[in-house]
């Protein structure tokens, strides 16, 4: 008999349902923990009430969220900073957006390969997800992951996004404090930092301090940052904290110690100055309205029942299309 044909006849694991894997993934079983997350990616309706309970026990981890625009080196980045953070006693989770592939939708340029060596070496958890198609440098079910990793206790969580432009800020509102990563030589343009990436940033970095063009980019930066002081003073959520520029070299470690400092420090300042409460609340604003964008858009992707009726009426013309809109959300008899 082949080796294919053992593989085949071999028994599955039984699945465990999901509200037995909570209280494994609050104990930090890392195998729950992947279950879980798997689970929340493919959306599967059995493990909602388990995500709910999981809800419950999470609020505890430090977010920090890494941007930037592709090739900047973020990847390279949070490595560096598992070994930093790991050095520091911190047990470490990332969730690491990879663009989807076109053709099975899955991810691409998979972070658990490049970040395997580092994760394994500091026992710290690196999970890999495709956007999907989603849009704002996020996966759908990123969130969810990080829920899971917080209520297993992993502080910080990293979120590393895709390579992002100057509309796609959605990290913003997932983590505590934004990181924009920036790679040196940038020129005048300095696309990377404009309009939306620059406001958002609480820190600032410059990847590859090493070469000559890196102090250039970061004082680019910080003239930019001088011009939009007005700007960015206007923002409630970082009306206290200048928002400082770094230039670190992930590959030899040059300033990581910095950069992890900078990063604490930003923390304590939320909880300090209360301003952690006020982007937890609009965190969950966020996440509240995107969970009903997500619910509203489903139940119209399963079709309404009376949708070809209202389809039919209005290509007849007997009806319009925002008429149409309204009897399927059932406002028709409401208002």
């Amino acid at each position: 008999m082949t080796g294919v044909a053992l593989f085949n006849r071999a028994k599955r694991p039984a699945y465990i349902p999901s509200l037995e894997l909570v209280p494994q993934v609050l104990a930090g079983s890392r195998l729950a923990v992947a279950r879980m997350i798997s689970r929340a990616e493919g959306n599967y309706a059995e493990a909602s009430e388990a995500l709910a309970e999981i809800y419950k026990h999470t609020g505890k981890a430090h977010i920090i969220g890494i941007t930037g625009v592709p090739g900047a080196g973020k990847s390279t980045l949070v490595a560096s900073l598992i070994k930093a953070l790991s050095a520091n006693g911190h047990k470490v989770g990332v969730v690491a957006v990879d663009p989807s592939s076109p053709f099975s939708g899955g991810a691409i340029l998979g972070d658990r390969v490049r970040m395997n060596e580092v994760a394994e070496a500091n026992q710290a958890f690196v999970r890999s997800m495709a956007t999907r198609g989603h849009l704002g440098g996020l996966a759908p079910s990123t969130l969810q992951a990080v829920d899971i990793l917080d209520a297993a206790g992993y502080s910080p969580i990293i979120i590393e996004t895709v390579g992002v432009g100057q509309d796609e800020v959605e990290i913003v509102s997932a983590a505590h404090t934004v990181v924009v990563l920036s790679p040196p030589g940038l020129g005048d343009d300095i696309q990377a930092i404009k309009a939306g990436i620059l406001e958002i940033a609480d820190l600032h970095v410059v990847s590859k301090a090493d070469k000559p063009e890196a102090a250039a980019t970061v004082a680019a930066i910080k003239g930019m940052l001088a011009l939009g002081k007005t700007l960015q003073s206007s923002n409630k959520f970082s009306s206290a904290w200048d928002a400082p520029v770094l230039a670190v070299s992930s590959v030899s470690g040059e300033r990581m110690e910095s950069l992890v400092a900078t990063v604490d420090a930003h923390w304590k300042h939320l909880r300090d100055s209360g301003e952690a409460t006020e982007r937890e609340r609009n965190n969950c604003r966020t996440r509240i309205f995107n969970m009903a964008r997500h619910l509203f858009q489903q139940q119209f992707d399963e079709g309404p029942k009376n949708l070809e009726q209202q389809l039919q009426a209005v290509m007849k013309r007997e009806s319009d299309p925002r008429t149409a809109a309204n009897v399927l959300l059932g406002w028709d008899k409401e208002r």
